[in-house]
């Protein structure tokens, strides 16, 4: 996100990181590019700024939370760029509700080093209806990245995590997107997904079963060598958005009742990978 808006030459744009970037190079299918934005690595190096897009892992709120002072000095809005659900109560604890726009993003990209970045395809982002998505969505004027604005967002959202729960089985298996092929992985997915869209509709999401063979067939269709983030961390050694993704599912599927064996085995078995 940063390398996109940064390449517009609208924006000047500051990243919020870990440690130092000479720059940032993004490989999509059809070209290569790369910008060069401020880097800063300390909350007191931070600009006040006019809007802050959070785009860390969910777990990391808390850390996160450290720069918020310095960066909405001058009353700037926060988007939060994140999966699961529950980016609001994420985040409850640091801003005001007013300041928080959640973001839903489709963007399948994988890191390949600090800096460099391979974006499969066009990236698609989703805000709530209203004046700040309309201002967000504005911030992307001029990028190859479409902001799309929606009325009904509670469906979207849980829209995304049943497209994302079936994500785990890669993980878990160490094997890239391509195993939705096999129609034995795909049944064990189709589970995952109505068990999610269950808790979804007493979550008050517009959604039914129907969305089950549309969202296996873009995994079908897709890149069979594409990394979901889970699978991607577990490689790394990095900490899983277990939690956030089917962690919310079995959450969820508790408060109202419902049944949720398949994404709970996922949950334990991910868990005690990461305990390893």
């Amino acid at each position: 996100m940063a390398a996109w808006l940064g390449r517009t030459g609208e924006h000047d744009v500051t990243v919020c990181a870990r440690r130092a970037l000479e720059n940032l190079t993004v490989e999509t299918p059809t070209e290569t590019f790369s910008t060069q934005p401020r880097v800063v690595t300390a909350p007191p190096e931070a600009p006040a700024v006019d809007w802050v897009l959070v785009a860390t892992k969910a777990y990391d709120a808390e850390s996160t939370a450290a720069w918020f002072s310095q960066l909405t000095a001058h009353g700037a809005r926060v988007a939060i760029l994140q999966n699961g659900v529950e980016h609001r109560a994420r985040f409850a604890p640091y801003l005001a509700p007013e300041k928080i726009l959640p973001v839903l993003v489709y963007c399948p990209a994988e890191r390949s080093e600090p800096g460099r970045i391979r974006q499969r395809r066009a990236a698609r982002l989703v805000v709530e209806e209203g004046g700040p998505g309309r201002e967000f969505a504005a911030l992307f004027a001029g990028t190859e990245i479409g902001v799309e604005t929606t009325p009904d967002f509670t469906t979207e959202l849980w829209r995304k995590l049943c497209l994302n729960a079936p994500g785990a089985l890669t993980a878990i298996l160490l094997q890239p997107n391509g195993i939705f092929r096999d129609e034995r992985i795909a049944a064990v997915s189709r589970d995952m997904m109505r068990e999610c869209i269950a808790v979804a509709r007493e979550e008050g999401a517009a959604l039914d079963d129907s969305m089950i063979e549309g969202t296996l067939d873009i995994f079908r269709k897709g890149p069979a060598d594409i990394l979901n983030s889970l699978h991607a961390d577990r490689l790394a050694g990095r900490r899983m958005e277990i939690d956030a993704r089917n962690g919310a599912v079995v959450r969820f599927g508790r408060k109202h009742g419902i049944p949720t064996p398949c994404n709970q085995m996922v949950v334990a078995l991910l868990e005690k990978l990461a305990e390893g």
